[in-house]
């Protein structure tokens, strides 16, 4: 008994004195509390660092700290190129006195329009016609856009593009009143030129009929109408290309208000970002064959779309093709998943703000699922606009009737009578089970065609207006995607004889700012490295992430500028608008010029910059001489190798036959 009062007094003395020293450390906490600081690395820097380094330096620290070099800087070897498409000889101005009048329907979504454009100035002024506003047939009123604009300027601005080239080419609203009737009589010539179509074509087939009824036609289905890569005696002639696709072609006032709005407000994050065009257009999935990318409903909507373009002779291939291989050899576009993984490979972290371009994704939300899952700021159009910017950009629309589900009527008794005594002699079988009903979301929407019918209906109204309002779409997406810090394109070069909205966006890069940071990714490349980490699942190679970084860093630089040229610049010249529309500083170092067949350049070979475009680049560089104290420290990409021979200062010529096999790595 007298043991255990002993260990209650002895347990009673323990609980009283933790309880003592409980007090006592709360009370120390509380009067040091006052004397604690929170730790910032920015502040320790400053005070360990200042008096070495300097407030101007630490304040660019500061500023640039969310920014890396390796991630959103601009590429060194393309820092000398500046954009000039002034004519360079003596280039006379047109004459109203000149060969007739040239009027064109344009067909097409937005890249086809902005290139067919770019065509017909320029075939305007070989023929020496004058070119009346073309005819967007995407966006006519007939398809039920607002009152307020026509077809051209419900995109583009009218008075910009007459005034911008009033030196090239004389054009108008309207042709003349006495030529009107004529024309709804069809009494003039009209052609359906090809894309690849050469200027020998329109000299010695269209001009004696221009001269003849001093009014032709031309209808635009492919996306232009004259071939991409001309003779250098033409180079004027490309240079005007790029004086209409990136001058003249300016977008109307409200679109270009609402761009810019929404790039400042991606700027007001205070973070770089990074826009990203899928390119899962279903035209151009069917035209590849790229079917089994998707799953159930969408495959068999890419499969209806190519068996259309069988035949109408645009596809001369079978229906059905092994999509994977298409994908390993680079034909079918990388998948959002694919993107998100290399863009992690690169370094990107997942706060990075990606814009999502184009308005139309095929596949919708689904496919980029997993994307979000990488990049929680994955933002697009609608995320940064409300329904009323949209409603004032659209202008005001009369009302159209919603396309509701309307089920079929119901079959009377007699009609099933009559179907029982068609059906065959009896004893007849039991009948099949009822299929799943259909619920009506799944008729709803531009697929629900597919549940109940082997034809695809034609658009209706909505439909028409809703393909006018993808041309506003695309219009934002381009001005965010020319501005933003990084490009990445999901397909470009794909092989096809149309423009694409990737590659128009990395041309107009190239001309404004040819050192931005632009991605220009082998996709066959980029299939095999996929394919390595699928055979070896359980046992990947770690030098996986170091060939994606190698690769896309080798896209950036000269490699990735060759096979730009080798391979887009022959379907798009928009798409690489260099040597002619570009010089290269006096005080840059001439690179090693690299000439493809026939002598065409596909690296170096630009003119040397007037003066004027040379001062007010050093005019610049002495603004910004203020926050940076040395040059390696305002470099943002790593330096290129320099050449082994050492003659780059030499500017040496090297000869490519693009019929050779062409290896990025050599």
């Amino acid at each position: 008994m007298v043991f255990k009062s002993k260990i209650k007094w002895v347990a009673l003395f323990v609980l009283a004195l933790s309880m003592g020293s409980l007090l006592v450390h709360l009370s120390i906490t509380k009067f040091s509390a006052a004397g604690l600081v929170q730790y910032s690395p920015l502040a320790a820097l400053r005070q360990d660092f200042g008096s070495l380094i300097g407030t101007q330096l630490l304040s660019l620290v500061m500023l640039q700290g969310s920014r890396s070099k390796k991630l959103w800087g601009n590429v060194k070897a393309f820092e000398s190129l500046q954009p000039y498409a002034n004519p360079r000889t003596n280039y006379p101005a047109p004459n109203e006195e000149n060969n007739g009048f040239i009027y064109a329907k344009v067909f097409g979504g937005f890249e086809k329009i902005r290139s067919s454009i770019c065509d017909l100035v320029t075939i305007s002024r070989l023929l020496n016609a004058t070119l009346v506003i073309p005819e967007i047939q995407e966006s006519l009123r007939s398809k039920g856009i607002s009152y307020k604009f026509k077809s051209f300027s419900y995109l583009y601005n009218e008075e910009q593009f007459i005034a911008s080239l009033a030196r090239d080419v004389i054009i108008v609203k309207s042709l003349p009143e006495n030529l009107k009737a004529a024309r709804k009589r069809n009494e003039f010539p009209t052609f359906k030129p090809k894309v690849s179509t050469s200027p020998n074509y329109y000299i010695q087939e269209v001009l004696p009929k221009l001269k003849r009824t001093q009014v032709i036609g031309l209808i635009l289905t492919d996306g232009g109408c004259l071939q991409s890569i001309l003779p250098p005696s033409m180079s004027e002639l490309q240079r005007l290309r790029c004086r209409v696709a990136f001058h003249a072609l300016q977008f109307r006032p409200e679109i270009e208000i609402l761009g810019r709005l929404m790039v400042e407000r991606l700027r007001a994050w205070g973070q770089p970002f990074l826009a990203y065009h899928p390119g899962l257009v279903r035209e151009t999935l069917a035209y590849h064959g790229c079917a089994e990318l998707f799953q159930d409903v969408h495959t068999e909507l890419i499969q209806y779309q190519r068996a259309q373009m069988i035949r109408q002779g645009i596809v001369n291939e079978e229906l059905s093709v092994d999509s994977h291989l298409r994908r390993d050899n680079g034909s079918c576009p990388l998948m959002p998943e694919e993107v998100g993984i290399l863009l992690r490979a690169m370094g990107y972290p997942p706060k990075t703000i990606i814009y999502l371009a184009g308005s139309e994704t095929f596949g919708g939300q689904r496919v980029l699922i997993p994307l979000r899952a990488m990049f929680s700021n994955l933002v697009d159009r609608t995320s940064l606009c409300s329904q009323k910017e949209f409603s004032d950009l659209i202008g005001p629309e009369t009302s159209l009737p919603r396309d509701l589900f309307q089920p079929p009527p119901a079959k009377s008794e007699k009609q099933l009578k009559e179907e029982w005594n068609k059906a065959g002699p009896r004893p007849r079988p039991l009948p099949p089970p009822p299929d799943r009903p259909i619920y009506l979301h799944e008729k709803e929407g531009w697929y629900g065609w597919i549940t109940e019918s082997d034809t695809e209906p034609s658009p209706s109204a909505m439909d028409l207006r809703n393909q006018a309002h993808r041309l506003l779409w695309d219009a934002l997406d381009y001005i965010v995607s020319v501005e933003a810090d990084a490009f990445f394109p999901g397909f470009h070069n794909d092989g096809s004889k149309w423009p694409d909205f990737a590659s128009l966006v990395m041309g107009q890069r190239l001309y404004e700012s040819a050192a931005s940071r632009t991605y220009r990714p082998d996709r066959k490349l980029l299939a095999e490295l996929f394919n390595i980490t699928r055979e070896n699942m359980y046992h990947p190679k770690h030098n996986w992430t170091v060939s994606v970084k190698e690769h896309l860093n080798r896209s950036l630089d000269e490699n990735g500028f060759i096979r730009q040229s080798l391979f887009s610049k022959p379907v798009s010249f928009l798409s690489h608008p260099l040597p002619e529309c570009s010089c290269r500083t006096s005080s840059a170092t001439v690179p090693n010029e690299l000439k493809g067949k026939g002598g065409r350049f596909l690296y170096g070979g630009e003119d040397e910059c007037p003066k004027w475009i040379q001062r007010g680049q050093e005019a610049g560089s002495l603004e910004l001489a203020g926050g940076k104290t040395d040059e390696s420290e305002s470099s943002d990409y790593d330096e290129l190798p320099e050449s082994d021979d050492g003659d780059s200062k030499n500017g040496t010529t090297l000869v490519f036959d693009r019929d050779e096999e062409w290896d990025p790595n050599d």
